[in-house]
Formats: C-alpha cells, sequence, structure tokens
C-alpha cells in the first residue's frame, strides 16, 4: 500500500506510522528521517537544506520534494510506502501526484489521525524531559513521574521544552490548520480520506487504522 498520513502535531503520527508500517511491511518514510540522512551523507539535496537551515530559514518545497522522491525510488519502497510529514501543503501534494503518476503508481490511502485541539494541546504541553542524558520523557496527566520534577530513572530534574510550552503548541497547530490541513480537502476530492480517532491506547489507534485501510484497500 501507498498511504499519507496526517494529523495535527500531538497525534501520535511518528509512534501509528512505525507500528504501521511494520504491520504492512512498508518503510516509514518521514520528513525528519529524510533530512537527517541527507545532511549526514552529505548529499547534494542535504547540502542545499543545511545551508537554508543554517541560515534559520524554511527548506524550499523543491529540496523536500527531491529527497522524497530519491527515498520512493529505493528498492524497499517499490511495493509500498507510508509517508508521514510529507506532504505538508497542496503544493508538495500536487508534485507528490505527478511523481506517482511518472512512476505509473497512485496512492491507496490518505490516513487523518483526528484529534480534538484542547486534546493536543494537554498532550504535548504536559510533556517533561529528564535534563540527564537519557532524557526519558515523562507526562504530568498520562505518565507523571513519582515524584513532581524528579525524573524516575536517574534523579534528574525534569522540565518543560520551549517546543512544549501551551503558547508555542497553539502556534503550532495554526500552522498546520493553515498550511498541512487542506490537503485533506484536496485528498477528499480524489476520495482517499479515511479519517479515525486518535484517541485511546496506542495499539486501539493502531487496530482501528488497521481495519480503516483494509475497508478503503476493499473498496
Amino acid at each position: 500500500m501507498r498511504i499519507v498520513l496526517v494529523g495535527p502535531p500531538g497525534a501520535g503520527k511518528g509512534t501509528q506510522a512505525a507500528y504501521l508500517a511494520k504491520n504492512l511491511s512498508i518503510p516509514h518514510i518521514s520528513t525528519g528521517d529524510l533530512f537527517r540522512a541527507n545532511i549526514s551523507q552529505g548529499t547534494d539535496l542535504g547540502k542545499q537544506a543545511r545551508a537554508y537551515m543554517d541560515a534559520g530559514q524554511l527548506v524550499p518545497d523543491e529540496v523536500t520534494i527531491g529527497m522524497a522522491k530519491d527515498r520512493m525510488s529505493q528498492s524497499d519502497a517499490v511495493n509500498g510506502f507510508l509517508l508521514d510529514g510529507f506532504p505538508r501543503n497542496v503544493g508538495q501534494a500536487e508534485a507528490l501526484d505527478v511523481m506517482l503518476k511518472d512512476e505509473g503508481v497512485k496512492l491507496d490511502a490518505v490516513l487523518d489521525l483526528e484529534v480534538p485541539e484542547d486534546e493536543v494541546v494537554k498532550r504535548i504541553a504536559g510533556r517533561r524531559i529528564c535534563r540527564n542524558e537519557s532524557a526519558h520523557v515523562f507526562h504530568v496527566t498520562y505518565n507523571p513521574p513519582k515524584s513532581e520534577g524528579v525524573c524516575d530513572t536517574c534523579g534528574g530534574e525534569l522540565y518543560q521544552r520551549d517546543d512544549d510550552s501551551e503558547e508555542t503548541v497553539r502556534t503550532r497547530l495554526e500552522v498546520y490548520h493553515t498550511q498541512t490541513e487542506p490537503i485533506i480537502d484536496y485528498y477528499r476530492a480524489q476520495d482517499l480520506v479515511v479519517t479515525i480517532s486518535a484517541l485511546g491506547k496506542v495499539t486501539d489507534v493502531t487496530d482501528r487504522a488497521m481495519e480503516a485501510l483494509k475497508k478503503s484497500d476493499e473498496g
């Protein structure tokens, strides 16, 4: 299957992508991994991306698209893939359609992980990370430490990253609504969108997703 995974920050896309890719025996291709691999390998695209990032600028779509195209052409992705973080906007979605058409293939489904905005804020703003090298992660509601502000594992101080503050989370959500959410309507017009609730246990969400993808594939 060829799947695009979408959803707001805090929806659990990375976690679900790993489980789904394993269950479906297809590679999980994330934007973060693409950037890290190209930069560490010193590819031309990696060098271009690094230059923009070092200048504090957004990496242009054409660079991201080039990385994605290269990765999807590798042998392990011939029979399918799960894209996470790409496409990020309608322009990238259109470019992906062209890429796939050139290869004579098409997407099977766009899996939309739905989470209420207040739950997203609660999930992300509640995270606390150990300052020590281990960087163990806790959550004030879902996985609280035995002693407030203290890592259960090594006794280090727990803190909230600047990226996890409620104000930053709401800004990230606004960017998602403005830039990425429109691709759901773009793909809905192609009858590709499968929406599931991303609330509940991780395994329950995975089961829900697998069932929805199965029905989509049969349809």
